[in-house]
């Protein structure tokens, strides 16, 4: 039996605008828990981790993602409890073509060796930011793109369409021969794709039976994407492989060259080469032409309850209901109100008389939106960053990877804070020009080094840190420690951090 050495590649470095405002920039709708007990992330993850059959080896998650994020990813996949996963960290957005360059140089360099065909694994790679409700079927579906790529083939996944959807890009698949083998040959192949549609079309497209929702996952052999690319964006090709080339390697985090990476041209897997390889196929015809310059491009069709979870009206789409197809999350309470979604993060929200309206509360913002304009979120979000504001970026409790803290008040010289440290975490010993702190023990035991002195506090015990003098927050506990923390000076900004040590590799003037 050959075995099939499977590399799985989760992109996880999208920015979840029309999410807003529970997705921000440092905390996008990837790491959120938007359906079930995990996060989206999470749940992409996972589902890969599954593909393993008797003739199917996976090995450990590469992921995809933003610098900025990386704790996050790295907290959420201890959760899991996985083997090890190795973090390509893109310094800047540069699309999904990239990303993908840069997962196949991995997945060659790591996996070389390690089976028979292990010198050339097959990604399958996947947005971090879907859902599917049948596991069973998504596995399945899975595996037989896997088998379909090891052939050689390259795979995409089509979702099977259960309404007129006009916010999706569609995927025309040829009908299936009569005399298709179980091989490559009964995976049907691609004959185009098609932009996303007007609701007409869209009818017709459902009416016909063979066009598929685009879901943006994509199975091929590490060595068949790099000639394919190299094919058809040689420019991508070739800055890939310089940024690679210059890559540095911390732990779990592999950081390509961040001069070389700015450079690489920006452009999605479909422009770049999905469609390129649909359209020459279309031009030659499926029975002539083949050797290495041509392309096989095939479709699995997915029927398990997919969803990509890209506006709140998706969202209200999976999430349980009523009998009048409300759908609450969180302290929520609503009379005579149908199709609506109410979702409370810190507080009562009660609505009445609301029809197919999304009600969203977080602790800093509040959004109350037409369902069906759902996509026009992200409107919202351009006012807020053309005015410089906060709310795109950051919620109101901020992670970093030694715990979060939370802004409970500020005024013109004075903020409170609350501030959680994991067991064993530390925070960067730092100094400030513009500010003193005050810092109370809530509950657990603090480290605090306050100057030359190292002293333990304990519940209801507190200490002041003068202006200018360096400090540090541990906590040596096995449980968290929580303080409050109340500053005061003429300036209160989180760039107002001067770093000497720091676990985290973060730099002198990052925020804290």
């Amino acid at each position: 039996m050959n075995i099939i050495q499977v590399q799985p590649v989760v992109m996880a470095g999208g920015s979840g605008t029309r999410l807003w405002p529970l997705s921000r920039a440092q905390h996008p709708k990837q790491f959120l828990v938007l359906s079930g007990n995990r996060s989206l992330f999470q749940q992409a993850t996972q589902r890969l981790s599954t593909l393993t059959a008797p003739d199917i080896r996976v090995a450990a998650p590469c992921v995809v993602g933003n610098e900025e994020h990386r704790f996050l990813v790295l907290d959420q996949l201890r959760e899991l409890k996985l083997a090890p996963a190795t973090s390509l960290l893109e310094p800047t957005g540069r699309n999904t073509a990239p990303a993908m360059t840069l997962a196949a140089l991995f997945a060659l360099d790591a996996l070389a060796g390690a089976t028979a065909s292990g010198s050339d694994p097959v990604l399958v790679v996947s947005p971090a930011d879907q859902t599917v409700t049948d596991d069973a079927a998504f596995t399945q579906a899975l595996q037989r793109a896997v088998r379909s790529a090891a052939e050689g083939a390259i795979v995409i996944l089509g979702v099977t369409p259960d309404r007129p959807e006009t916010g999706f890009g569609y995927i025309r698949a040829q009908a299936q021969s009569e005399h298709a083998t179980p091989s490559t040959d009964s995976v049907p192949r691609v004959e185009r794709f098609v932009e996303k549609p007007d609701l007409e079309t869209a009818q017709r497209y459902l009416a016909d039976g063979h066009y598929f929702w685009n879901s943006g996952m994509f199975v091929v052999r590490a060595s068949v994407w790099l000639a394919a690319i190299e094919r058809f964006r040689p420019d991508i090709a070739s800055a890939s492989r310089l940024a690679w080339a210059a890559r540095s390697v911390d732990a779990s985090f592999v950081r390509p060259g961040a001069a070389e990476f700015a450079a690489i041209p920006s452009e999605s897997v479909d422009y770049a080469v999905m469609e390129p390889v649909a359209l020459a196929d279309g031009q030659r015809g499926a029975d002539h032409e083949s050797g290495p310059s041509r392309f096989d491009l095939r479709m699995v069709p997915l029927d398990a309850g997919w969803s990509d979870l890209g506006a709140w009206d998706a969202v209200w789409q999976v999430s349980p209901k009523d009998a009048a197809g409300n759908a609450c999350v969180g302290d929520a309470l609503v009379s005579d109100s149908r199709n609506t979604l109410v979702h409370a993060t810190s507080r009562l929200v009660s609505v009445v008389g609301l029809d197919n309206v999304v009600v969203v509360e977080t602790p800093d913002a509040v959004l109350v939106i037409d369902r069906a304009r759902s996509q026009d979120v992200k409107h919202i979000v351009s006012q807020l960053n053309a005015s410089s504001r906060t709310e795109p970026i950051l919620h109101r409790q901020v992670h970093r990877p030694w715990g979060w803290y939370d802004s409970v008040d500020s005024g013109s010289r004075f903020q409170v804070k609350r501030i959680m440290v994991k067991p064993g975490a530390t925070l960067s010993l730092q100094k400030h020009h513009h500010r003193a702190e005050h810092w109370i023990v809530v509950s657990g035991t603090a480290e605090v080094t306050n100057g030359d002195q190292v002293i333990l506090l304990t519940e209801n015990q507190s200490t002041y840190i003068p202006l200018g003098t360096v400090h540090r927050l541990a906590n040596p506990g096995k449980v968290p420690l929580e303080i409050i923390e109340v500053q005061s000076g003429s300036y209160l900004g989180e760039d107002d951090i001067v770093r000497f040590e720091d676990t985290y590799g973060r730099a002198k003037k990052e925020n804290s």
